[in-house]
């Protein structure tokens, strides 16, 4: 029963007053928090950089990402141990963004998304996650998870590519065509990125990999560059403006200043501005970022209930993200969602309550203001190896394998779609074409599961006196649309040469409209034939539906009885004596 609660309440803060306030917080719960909110900003650090890079905007973006909406949401949400920030499902949807409408209209999708967000938790749409399937999630995980490990392509081999193009065998085309000219040492400093990254896990430290794995590639490449290697770096790759009109190397040492997002640049540098059209164009990205955000931080938040043995509130989740993806866009920070793989390295790392999300957000802060100059020699190779091996994470190839050897064939096949479609066109179609597909093949497999069997002469039957030229009929599984057309044109065929029959209802537990409609279609043609209609044992729901829509008993026609044993006693009278 708690745990429906929490379903359906939407209270602002739920995560942080129910582990602060709702319980007793301690000074040793504290210092819990604080470890655990360091290791996890150590962490995000350089996945923040990496994943603004991979959007198509600069890195200093998703540090404000990680540090602003980290910690509004971590205050405003209704989960005890998600971390939020920029994260890697949505690179497929802002990359197309930015390059199209630039930072100014990445900002403007992402408050909208935050719009949204906070409608849908106002609607209470939080518990409707449940109702997207596995294949759904897996399919289109899988998708980004390749999509961003071919975006990574370029940096991980210094390939000499301006610009990835827009559609996915056109980026494979391009790759191929520029892959003989790779860069030996781009690729070395990659490669033990990555190998530090794989390896580091079996030393046993609590030390996260990406922090030694991106230490380790950044001497590296210092070392190489020095032997007159040209390895690009974040300091060579990216400059920002000082007020003096001079440029800077790297991320700017400072904090975000307010400003509008729609006064933010566009594609071509100058203020994006902001019009009705403009906002049309944006939103069919701000709804698939909302989405997208939904079910990220739901299924993160899930996932963490389960490790926890905690309960979040699902609704007033979705409430601080909404807030946070309002408030972020104005300091230029990009579209934040819960993170799984943060959140559970925060749960493991001791964590208390949502303060360790916000000690995490002020490690990132500390970060920008003080190891900026530091942060400039980090190499585009180790970042493209660290985004490769968030992609592999987030794939959960393992559990994609394992549905594609066990799952039924429709299971497979919705899958496939939004695998293929993620990758191919976009994740958009391919969310909503999965659940479409998913919706149909469940349907139809229910419309299989209802039966109409005759038990006329069944044991069941017994020892009854039926009137010569009645007949039985039991109805298994629910009648709705996708299944009463048929059950009742069965019905009608087996019933052709009956003078009347009793329908044994006690297994349909769903009447619809559709079946309600087929069910109306029997009796008018029983009717007109002059077929008596017995139905006994009608269920709750089947009843009321019956009831609403005035369906009553008609003498000679149609009667109803509460049970089986009673339709054939109160009939009896017509069997000959």
């Amino acid at each position: 029963m708690p745990h429906r609660a929490h379903l359906f309440s939407l209270r602002l803060a739920h995560g942080f007053r129910a582990a602060c306030i709702d319980e007793r917080y301690t000074t040793k719960r504290l210092g819990r928090d604080v470890m655990a909110g360091v290791t996890v900003g150590i962490i995000a650090i350089p996945l923040a950089m990496a994943l603004a890079i991979a959007s198509g905007v600069p890195p200093q973006y998703g540090l404000y990402t990680a540090f602003i909406a980290g910690f509004v949401i971590a205050l405003t949400g209704g989960s005890r141990f998600s971390v939020s920030g920029p994260t890697a499902a949505f690179v497929v949807i802002l990359y197309p963004i930015a390059q199209t409408y630039g930072l100014g209209g990445l900002l403007l999708a992402s408050l909208m998304s935050g719009v949204l967000l906070i409608i849908m938790a106002l609607m209470r749409l939080g518990r409707f996650i449940e109702y997207i399937p596995e294949a759904v999630t897996l399919g289109f995980t899988g998708g980004i998870a390749v999509v961003i490990a071919t975006l990574q392509v370029k940096d991980f081999f210094g390939l000499g590519i301006e610009q990835m193009p827009e559609h996915y065998w056109d980026k494979l085309a391009v790759v191929a065509q520029a892959l003989p000219g790779l860069d030996g040492t781009t690729t070395l400093v990659a490669i033990a990125t990555l190998a530090v990254m794989l390896l580091w896990p079996r030393l046993r430290t609590p030390v996260p990999p990406h922090l030694p794995a991106v230490i380790i590639g950044s001497l590296l490449a210092l070392a190489l560059n020095a032997n007159g290697a040209a390895i690009e770096t974040i300091g060579s790759r990216f400059s920002y403006l000082l007020a003096d009109g001079s440029t800077g190397a790297g991320i700017p040492p400072f904090l975000p200043e307010f400003a509008w997002p729609w006064q933010r640049p566009d594609a071509s540098g100058e203020p994006l501005g902001i019009s009705w059209s403009m906002v049309r164009d944006l939103l069919p990205a701000a709804f698939a970022i909302a989405m997208l955000g939904a079910i990220e931080s739901l299924l993160c938040a899930v996932v963490l209930d389960g490790m926890s043995g905690k309960r979040h509130s699902a609704n007033s989740e979705l409430l601080g993200q909404g807030i946070g993806n309002v408030i972020t866009p104005f300091f230029g920070g990009i579209t934040a969602t819960a993170a799984i793989a943060r959140s559970a390295a925060n749960y493991r790392a001791g964590a208390e309550s949502p303060v360790s999300a916000m000690m995490h957000a002020l490690v990132v802060l500390l970060a920008l203001v003080s190891l900026a100059p530091l942060l400039a020699y980090l190499p585009m190779a180790a970042m493209a190896a660290l985004l490769v091996m968030v992609a592999w994470n987030m794939s959960e190839a393992p559990k994609s394998l394992h549905l594609l050897k066990t799952a039924p064939r429709s299971d497979i096949l919705v899958f496939i779609t939004c695998f293929s479609l993620t990758v191919l066109l976009d994740m958009v179609i391919a969310i909503t074409t999965g659940i479409l597909l998913a919706a149909v093949l469940f349907m139809r497999e229910m419309a299989q599961m209802t039966r109409v069997t005759d038990i006329t002469d069944s044991k069941r039957m017994a020892g009854a006196r039926l009137p010569d030229g009645w007949q039985v009929f039991k109805i298994n599984g629910p009648l709705f649309f996708a299944a009463a057309d048929r059950i009742f044109g069965e019905l009608a065929q087996l019933s052709s040469s009956a003078r009347g029959f009793i329908l044994y209802m006690d297994g349909v537990t769903i009447l619809d409209a559709g079946g309600l409609s087929a069910l109306n279609k029997l009796i008018d043609t029983c009717r007109r034939d002059g077929t008596q209609v017995v139905v006994a044992d009608l269920q709750f729901q089947p009843l009321r539906t019956l009831a609403r829509a005035g369906v009553r008993p008609e003498e000679g026609v149609i009667r109803f009885y509460p049970s089986l044993d009673e339709a054939i006693t109160a009939e009896s009278w017509l069997a000959p004596t």
